[in-house]
């Protein structure tokens, strides 16, 4: 069953939209009278919308730049989900990928929640199907179930509890504390990672993030000779190998406060390199530096860069505003099953923004 479900992840990403994706980081930046002229209806149509922006940090920068100069935000998906359930907006407009939409309506169901294109997805939700984590979930019934939040409102209603990366290991901890044994999805790589941290009993379902098991610990020895003063950053979606060689491992929102924090002026970083935006903001003087993924060969093609966040833009964003098209809909039932393990983690009290601070090979 696992070994299907890792297949799926390879034909996720279709020549289109690697074609599309790197068409786009060629042609770089937006015209800057484009950004204005877009922008400027967006925020005149979100105060007639009532409507607000929540951004993830891995959508592009101007995206971020105006969620935030609109009174909107740019977060993890935990913040991100904190934030729309608090916003008093009748209108979420969630700028990121579709399992970050349906959190935010799940637990803001009397809202409504749109979003810029309804295609961009995650290989993580994608390659977790809820027929298939059903069946695994039977096999295994004497375990709790606990899903990271890059997964379909469908499977969120399957488990005990979801989890973002910025609490998972305070959970998993708490459950492992509580005698339970644990069954992990989709993520193996942070899967791993918490296992090996808490030392609980899991089992994992097999699946990864296209971007983040891209990079490689060879290239990283290899930039980190050329930069021996420099910190390394590393997201715990990334493999094990990568984990390894951090200073610090955390959430983005955990890695963000880690560059200000940490004793480095250099820092290569393994995650998405559009936290660099708010990374800089939070570190203005240091110098931030793409960790090397796997070359050409590899399935995202070296970008660092999610194809699927990617595909929001100030163009579709500027259509989602002003029509207030592409909206997250789903049913009651379902959303009674989801929220329940989406309060738990809502009401967990061990949340803070520590990264785990490690020792560099």
């Amino acid at each position: 069953m696992s070994n299907l479900a890792q297949s799926h992840i390879s034909k996720f990403l279709t020549e289109d939209l690697i074609k599309g994706h790197q068409k786009k980081l060629s042609a770089g930046a937006p015209p800057k009278d484009l950004v204005d002229k877009l922008s400027s209806s967006i925020v005149k149509n979100l105060s007639l919308n009532n409507s607000t922006l929540i951004a993830h940090y891995y959508t592009d920068p101007w995206i971020q730049k105006l969620a935030e100069e609109t009174g909107g935000m740019v977060g993890d998906s935990l913040e991100m989900a904190k934030f729309g359930y608090k916003s008093k907006a009748n209108n979420l407009i969630v700028v990121g990928v579709k399992f970050m939409a349906e959190t935010a309506k799940i637990l803001s169901p009397k809202k409504s929640v749109f979003v810029p294109t309804k295609d961009a997805t995650c290989s993580l939700d994608l390659g977790c199907p809820e027929n298939e984590f059903k069946e695994f979930i039977s096999k295994h019934p004497d375990r709790e179930v606990v899903v990271y939040a890059n997964t379909s409102a469908k499977v969120k209603a399957l488990s005990d509890w979801v989890v973002t990366s910025s609490i998972a290991k305070e959970v998993i901890d708490q459950l492992d504390a509580d005698g339970k044994k644990i069954l992990w999805a989709p993520d193996k790589y942070l899967g791993s990672y918490l296992q090996k941290e808490t030392g609980a009993d899991m089992i994992l379902w097999n699946s990864a993030c296209v971007v983040h098991e891209e990079f490689k610990s060879k290239a990283l020895k290899d930039l980190k000779i050329i930069h021996p003063d420099a910190g390394i950053l590393v997201h715990p979606e990334a493999p094990e190998d990568v984990i390894n060689m951090a200073d610090a491992v955390g959430s983005t929102s955990q890695l963000i406060k880690a560059a200000k924090d940490l004793n480095y002026n250099k820092l290569i970083v393994a995650t998405d390199k559009s936290i660099f935006y708010k990374m800089q903001m939070a570190a203005p003087g240091k110098e931030l530096i793409e960790a090397p993924t796997g070359g050409a060969s590899s399935s995202c093609k070296s970008c660092a860069h999610c194809p699927w966040m990617a595909l929001n833009s100030l163009e579709n964003l500027h259509e989602c505003v002003l029509s207030l098209h592409n909206e997250i809909n789903l049913d009651d039932e379902l959303i009674d099953k989801a929220k329940k393990p989406l309060d738990r983690m809502l009401n967990f009290n061990a949340y803070d923004n520590t990264f785990t601070q490690r020792k560099s090979l």
